[in-house]
């Protein structure tokens, strides 16, 4: 069974686990067009982060950043490898949008890849009822990005 809670920390399976994320996009793209979030930034304000977990250990990871009041920006979303297909991408992002409902976030946007790497994940967010929008936040327009978003 799948438990969904706040982050430590100081957990380094979590740790690990976030870093991988980072090294698994650093072949994607150029640095300017990496927009994932570090340790640091998870913990910063305005940033909320869930962890998957099974009999303890770290399954997936999601995220949600205040953009401004009422709009949020999903981050961090993974699942271990080894786990995909299983439906915890679909868990966590239902979890962290229950989330942002219950706070009166009005609207939830992403940005993801274009490169093939990706198209998992498009497609899922697709699924989820996310759809193409132009850049927000402080993004500029890029061939590397996607940017998506969901009214809630």
């Amino acid at each position: 069974m799948i438990d969904i809670a706040e982050p430590d920390f100081e957990d380094e399976q979590l740790v690990m686990f976030l870093q991988e994320h980072l090294d698994d996009l650093a072949p994607t793209a150029p640095v300017e067009s990496r927009h994932a979030l570090d340790l640091s930034s998870l913990q910063g304000p305005g940033v909320r982060l869930w962890v998957a977990r099974d009999s303890g250990a770290v399954v997936g990871t999601v995220a949600l950043a205040e953009l401004t009041v009422g709009h949020e920006e999903l981050k961090s979303m993974r699942t271990a490898p080894a786990r995909r297909g299983e439906g915890i991408a679909s868990q966590l992002l239902d979890h962290a949008l229950r989330n942002a409902r219950s706070r009166g976030v009005g609207r939830v946007s992403l940005e993801t890849g274009s490169m093939e790497f990706f198209a998992p994940a498009r497609a899922f967010y697709r699924k989820a009822g996310f759809t193409d929008c132009a850049p927000f936040g402080s993004y500029a327009a890029d061939p590397n990005s996607v940017f998506m978003t969901l009214p809630l």
